[in-house]
């Protein structure tokens, strides 16, 4: 099942738009993920100097993904793509231990902005292709995800570069989804 049936199912209205935004450290694979999602080629990807969105249109349907870019630099003003925003979408680098504590620290920021008030949120566990990848569940547990209360939250173990757990994600916002009133 492909990203546009998804979509399809998930249409509630013409012309419906569905605002993903999608963040998390540099190197977490972002834009590889966004880029696997359209379909599009992950042969040369660079660092998100800025931002990227990618736009889906089906039947009346049209799902923006906000892609921003997560060096250190840039986080700060990640605040000013918050309004609007329909589910976050948080990419963790799982063979990354290191920055473990530097990714739950960015993320739980990001929960306490009001912008972003019961906004479902779905972690993709990336990389797990690697060996050196964190399960999942470890991950949600070192990160003490089970402490969210004030949000529908999923972790989804992924592999960006294989597109592995990328639709099971999708799958979980679609599900999940809460139309803010614009």
């Amino acid at each position: 099942m492909g990203l546009l049936s998804i979509l399809r199912r998930l249409k509630q209205s013409p012309e419906q738009e569905v605002r993903l935004l999608l963040l998390g450290l540099d190197n977490a694979g972002k834009t590889t993920l966004l880029k696997q999602l359209a379909a599009e080629d992950i042969s040369h990807i660079t660092p998100t100097q800025g931002f990227n969105i990618k736009s889906v249109q089906s039947s009346g349907f049209k799902l923006n993904v906000w892609d921003i870019g997560g060096q250190r630099k840039i986080r700060p003003y990640w605040r000013n793509y918050f309004e609007n925003t329909d589910v976050l979408i948080y990419v963790i680098d799982s063979s990354d231990r290191k920055r473990f504590e530097e990714t739950g620290l960015e993320l739980a920021e990001l929960l306490e902005e009001e912008k972003l008030a019961a906004v479902p949120l779905l972690i993709f566990a990336n990389k797990q292709d690697l060996m050196t990848a964190t399960p999942a569940s470890e991950l949600a547990e070192s990160l003490s995800l089970h402490t969210i209360r004030d949000r529908m939250w999923q972790v989804q173990a992924c592999s960006a570069a294989t597109a592995e757990g990328l639709q099971d994600g999708m799958t979980w916002v679609c599900r999940n989804i809460t139309f803010r009133k614009k």
